[in-house]
């Protein structure tokens, strides 16, 4: 039963980075062609959805993995207890957010994919700028979004130093201190790229 676990929460942090973590790099840079212009960002978006095997992708590359991530970190939050002792101050901060924003991000993604991809499926919604225009016109959906973003980019980067940590990649404080500021750089560099496209949209 402990083997079985390490292995899943080895395959949970793997899935994180791989193939999450560059799915959400993939997505808000499409998103961020919004800054350019709309034309920019359709053209980006259609050529995403032009992909062959598009379905195949979204499937086996992105949902199911978020979906046995989201699972297993739901179960890791219920269960996680905060060791100050073990952590120290800044890291027991970092665990305890990492959870927090584990459960708001999986509550954003749920809600946009809701909102965008299964709208564009029944065909009530149409992929473009404007889908995106008319959902952020909104303020409190703004709102919701910017936190969405900054969640998810902070989850994903701190999520990024612990997985370099559980595989062994980062193994004094030396290297963990190094990576913690490294973390903290893509930490800022992708909000920002997510954030100025939300901004672009309005």
């Amino acid at each position: 039963m402990e083997n079985k676990e390490f292995f899943y929460r080895r395959l949970h942090s793997l899935l994180g980075v791989v193939p999450i973590g560059i799915f959400l790099l993939q997505h808000l840079t499409v998103n961020h062609f919004a800054a350019y212009s709309p034309e920019s960002f359709n053209k980006a978006a259609h050529f995403m959805e032009s992909l062959p095997f598009r379905y195949a992708l979204e499937i086996f590359v992105i949902f199911l993995p978020i979906l046995f991530h989201a699972v297993l970190g739901v179960y890791i939050v219920l269960t996680a207890k905060n060791n100050v002792r073990r952590h120290g101050f800044f890291r027991n901060w970092m665990f305890l957010l990492q959870r927090i924003s584990g459960i708001i991000t999986l509550v954003f993604i749920a809600w946009h994919v809701w909102e965008t991809r299964i709208q564009i499926g029944l065909g009530t919604k149409e992929l473009g700028f404007n889908m995106m225009e008319d959902i952020l016109s909104n303020p409190f959906m703004f709102a919701f979004y910017l936190l969405g973003v900054v969640s998810t980019t902070f989850h994903f980067a701190n999520g990024l130093w612990s997985f370099l940590v559980t595989w062994g990649i980062t193994v004094t404080p030396r290297s963990q201190r190094i990576a913690t500021y490294a973390t903290l750089i893509v930490f800022l560099a992708v909000t920002y790229i997510g954030v100025r496209a939300l901004f672009a949209f309005v």
